[in-house]
């Protein structure tokens, strides 16, 4: 089935793309399940991190925190997609439907999902505190959908712009906020500026600026130097991830060394490109970055779900350490890794649940993958039987 999907691939896709989107997603999945933990509390569970009382720990969130590579890789995708639409004769409309659709088709099922969960909690009883705790985890995820929404929208006026500017208003949010003491409100400009650095960078990757690995290198060190430098002498946190109870967190919003974080991991991609083309020439590892890239949404929404569902199961039994226990110890991220393969089952039981609303339903879904979609009206009934498979 790997050859079949392999034959059935563009030739001229450009497969690094995928296999990057691959790993943003699963740094994701991965950070935040090593570094959330719901403990069991007399009857109620509260939210704890482990980069909390182990900060020493803060260099997991350096490598799991992947959100920049996303939205590097959507703008490129995107600035792209907008320009073969554009030439196709497709209107903008018809295109930002398009895009869209594929983003929150999934969303509907875990909002009901959800809001039947809430009701038989609240009504069996359950703490509020409880239900609000895990609604914030389940729901999370959807910052970054509105986010990257409406830079998707927003496209057609970012395809040109040069990613200084948004780099400049988060230098200058930061400035007035932790420099001159000004409101905290003004961060959330950064939740904006912060993401288009990259979402720009992506769209000057797609314009063929970012082509040569001296780029990348750039991009690295530069970025690397910035965040050494505000993490040790301007003061910032080291974790690249929201801490419980942190007075300041470099995600929420994004503050400049989250972004300069954010050039150097974007450096890095770049600079993977070439090693992960050769890579995905290998049939079996192309099969197992497109079937992710099919299932991104799912499983970018329902993984937080999973960690809970596995939680409140384990409750039955009782208080399981890794997964009930406060996370204070080595000890703890040991057993938590061992965890990791529980949770990933459960996901796949809610990917088997949820998969067909990504692909907008079955009717859809038959229709085959835009990964392995090959465009040519000569195609031949084998190629046909693969993309289908």
């Amino acid at each position: 089935m790997a050859g079949r999907l392999d034959a059935a691939t563009p030739s001229d896709r450009d497969r690094a793309v995928d296999a990057l989107r691959t790993l943003a997603i699963l740094g994701v999945v991965l950070g935040h399940w090593l570094v959330t933990a719901l403990v069991a509390d007399g009857g109620a569970l509260r939210t704890a991190s482990p980069l909390r009382d182990m900060p020493w720990l803060a260099p997991i969130s350096w490598v799991f925190q992947t959100l920049a590579v996303f939205f590097l890789v959507g703008g490129h995708v995107a600035t792209k997609g907008y320009t073969s639409a554009r030439t196709r004769g497709t209107t903008y409309g018809e295109w930002l439907r398009t895009r869209l659709s594929r983003l929150f088709h999934p969303v509907a099922a875990l909002l009901v999902l959800w809001a039947v969960t809430t009701a038989g909690l609240l009504a069996t009883g359950v703490g509020m505190d409880t239900v609000h705790t895990l609604l914030k985890l389940a729901l999370s995820p959807l910052w970054f959908l509105l986010v990257f929404a409406a830079l998707t929208a927003a496209t057609p006026l970012l395809m040109r712009l040069n990613p200084l500017w948004p780099l400049a208003v988060v230098l200058h949010v930061d400035l007035i906020r932790f420099g001159l003491g000004g409101p905290s409100w003004l961060g959330w400009v950064n939740l904006a500026a912060g993401w288009l650095v990259p979402y720009t960078l992506g769209a000057a990757w797609t314009r063929g600026e970012l082509d040569r690995r001296r780029a990348g290198w750039l991009l690295l060190a530069g970025g690397g130097v910035a965040t050494v430098v505000l993490v040790t002498w301007a003061g910032y946190p080291t974790s690249m991830v929201g801490v419980p109870g942190a007075a300041v967190s470099n995600l929420n919003p994004p503050t400049l060394a989250a972004v300069t974080f954010g050039l150097a991991q974007c450096g890095l991609a770049l600079l993977l490109r070439a090693p992960l083309r050769r890579a995905m020439r290998r049939p079996m590892a192309w099969a197992a970055v497109a079937l992710v890239n099919l299932s991104a949404m799912t499983v970018f929404l329902w993984h937080q779900t999973a960690l809970m569902a596995t939680t409140a199961t384990g409750l039955a039994v009782g208080r399981l350490p890794g997964l009930h226990t406060a996370p204070e110890s080595l000890e703890w991220m040991a057993v938590r890794v061992a965890w990791l393969p529980v949770f990933a089952l459960v996901l796949m039981v809610c990917w088997a649940a949820f998969h067909g609303y990504e692909k907008g339903g079955h009717s859809r879904a038959a229709r085959g993958s835009r990964v392995v979609r090959v465009q040519r009206p000569s195609e031949t009934a084998r190629d046909g039987a693969a993309r289908h498979a």
